[in-house]
């Protein structure tokens, strides 16, 4: 058996920590029972395949472990070989794909019992929050919250004529890091333009309007002070305007960088890689569309 999990682009545009969305790359991981209990047994190939754990602290094994010590299982063996895709600490959720892929196959040898918003819950507690895990596990757009300890989250359908890009850098940038530049506060006025460009950009999405995410995709809370880790991210943005695209923002925490388009609208792409070709960075360019498929299970 084998469980395919999507990357995903969180905080999307003014959507920090709250909405996210899913992208066709992808991590597999496949797996099988060993006869004896708490056995683990894994192989990694690909992306990560020198870094990652590939002892009991693994993450994805970890997630695996949660399911049954939540519902008061005992933990069966398992072999887990990864075919990672993803690239590590970039923004695009390789984290994110590691609980759902472990959180799913549990789930799997427990037949189901539990339902998708006991599995984003559990998820939520490796991640902090659910921008990255929603779409991981349920695809598409999801606009999540935290209310009183519940998470509530709405799926949305990719825009049709939606098409992306991702310009990865060769560089890796941890979320903690991210983090750390973000003030304790911010202006009332930075506050209420997030506020509107957060509404505009859900209507934008349910209304397929491409041409209001060009102004929906601002944000003020947290890329203008993440851009000081992203040489080149100011100019991609004013690169974007002057070529017409929809628009670009931080992928998750960065350094990778997520630039929405038309489908038939490509033209000089390669002025927005060399920007950052110009600081010296080197970078991969991926063209990855939306996906409203989710995290799923098969032979």
């Amino acid at each position: 058996m084998k469980v395919k999990i999507p990357a995903t682009s969180a905080n999307l545009g003014p959507g920090f920590d709250c909405i996210g969305m899913s992208l066709n790359l992808y991590n597999y991981i496949y797996f099988e029972q060993t006869d004896n209990y708490e056995e683990l047994i894994i192989d990694i190939t690909g992306e990560g395949q020198d870094l990652l754990a590939r002892d009991h602290n693994n993450l994805t094994y970890q997630a695996y472990k949660r399911v049954f010590d939540y519902l008061g299982e005992p933990i069966p063996g398992i072999k887990l070989n990864f075919e990672n895709n993803i690239p590590l600490a970039r923004g695009l959720g390789s984290s994110a794909a590691a609980v759902i892929g472990g959180l799913l196959i549990a789930n799997y040898f427990l037949k189901d019992k539990l339902e998708e918003k006991n599995l984003l819950a559990l998820a939520v507690e490796f991640e902090g929050h659910p921008d990255n895990v929603a779409p991981a596990l349920l695809g598409g757009i999801v606009l999540s919250g935290n209310n009183e300890g519940e998470i509530i989250y709405k799926k949305i359908a990719p825009p049709r004529d939606l098409a992306s890009m991702v310009i990865v850098p060769n560089y890796q940038l941890s979320t903690v890091k991210a983090r750390e530049v973000l003030p304790t506060t911010v202006s009332y006025q930075d506050a209420l333009f997030n506020v509107s460009r957060v509404s505009l950009l859900v209507d934008a999405f349910h209304t397929e309007d491409l041409d209001l995410l060009k102004i929906a995709m601002e944000d003020k809370l947290h890329q203008p002070y993440r851009s000081s880790l992203i040489p080149g991210f100011k100019e991609i943005l004013q690169k974007v305007k002057e070529l017409d695209l929809v628009g670009a923002a931080v992928s998750g925490a960065g350094p990778s960088i997520l630039i929405l388009h038309k489908k038939d609208k490509l033209d000089k792409i390669e002025q927005l890689q060399e920007i950052l070709a110009n600081k010296g960075i080197e970078s991969q360019l991926l063209f990855l569309e939306p996906t409203g498929t989710g995290a799923c299970i098969s032979e």
